[in-house]
């Protein structure tokens, strides 16, 4: 009986002694003690050098983009215009770009004018100053004329925005979604005027910070009054998004017969910091 129970003792040492040693055929056993850091250390290497080139990558790409950017906010339309005929493939790094800032907005300005023009008759012509990727005309049933200063997609024309190859009085519907952008904005609104049928709508999304007088930015009212002068009247204002504003017009019906000189307020450039 005593040698059976040494037996079983050393037999029971035996197992314990044997089960402190890791089992290689368990995975969880590979990321212990050294064995994990030399393989987190080797997972790193691997990892690092794509990581680093992803993040220049980004960081080169978003330089471009602000540096268009500025110049767009800071040039007068012809300028910009000359600028992408001269070099026209930085016009889709600038849409890249101003694709993955919109990636941040928990709305998008065009969503809810799409919605406004599917709300109303497709028979509609619309005209969108600054159309970018024509994603509107793309959204809706309308006839749209898609403007710009390249041609980013077939469909689009490609022009300054203040001397367009419409026709007068041939638009139901003028767009500036986030388009207001050169020093000249004023002649792009008095094109938009122009080619619109009496009580035609004009639709303008803007960056809120550019029409915040808090922060800078031109008066709302008076950007309003300016517009009023040119030739229209105030449909409705919608400053409830937190990131643009919004205003519906509309042509009046006959132009005031004194031409006077309407005071245009400055709008603040919108000039992204780096991330």
């Amino acid at each position: 009986m005593k040698e059976e129970r040494r037996n079983r003792k050393r037999k029971r040492g035996k197992v314990h002694r044997k089960s402190s040693t890791p089992a290689v055929d368990d995975p969880s056993n590979l990321f212990s003690g050294n064995q994990c850091s030399v393989s987190h250390m080797a997972i790193s290497k691997a990892k690092k050098p794509s990581s680093f080139l992803d993040k220049m990558k980004a960081r080169l790409s978003g330089g471009h983009f602000r540096m268009l950017n500025e110049k767009l906010y800071t040039c007068s339309g012809d300028e910009a215009l000359n600028y992408f005929k001269e070099n026209p493939e930085l016009f889709n790094v600038y849409h890249a770009g101003y694709q993955e800032q919109m990636l941040h907005w928990p709305e998008q300005p065009v969503t809810i004018i799409t919605k406004w023009l599917k709300d109303h008759s497709p028979s509609l012509i619309v005209a969108d100053f600054g159309c970018g990727d024509a994603r509107l005309a793309r959204s809706v049933k309308n006839k749209v004329w898609s403007l710009d200063l390249v041609a980013h997609d077939p469909s689009v024309i490609a022009c300054d925005m203040s001397n367009t190859p419409l026709e007068s009085s041939s638009v139901d519907v003028a767009v500036f979604c986030l388009s207001l952008m050169g020093t000249d904005y004023p002649s792009f609104l008095k094109e938009a005027h122009r080619v619109l049928k009496p009580r035609g709508w004009l639709l303008i999304a803007e960056v809120k910070s550019r029409l915040d007088p808090n922060t800078g930015g031109a008066d709302p009212n008076k950007f309003m009054k300016a517009i009023c002068e040119l030739g229209f009247t105030i449909g409705s204002k919608d400053f409830s998004n937190k990131m643009f504003v919004l205003f519906y017009l509309k042509k009046k019906d006959e132009q005031d017969s004194v031409d006077r000189e309407i005071n245009w307020p400055e709008l603040k450039p919108c000039i992204y910091k780096r991330r």
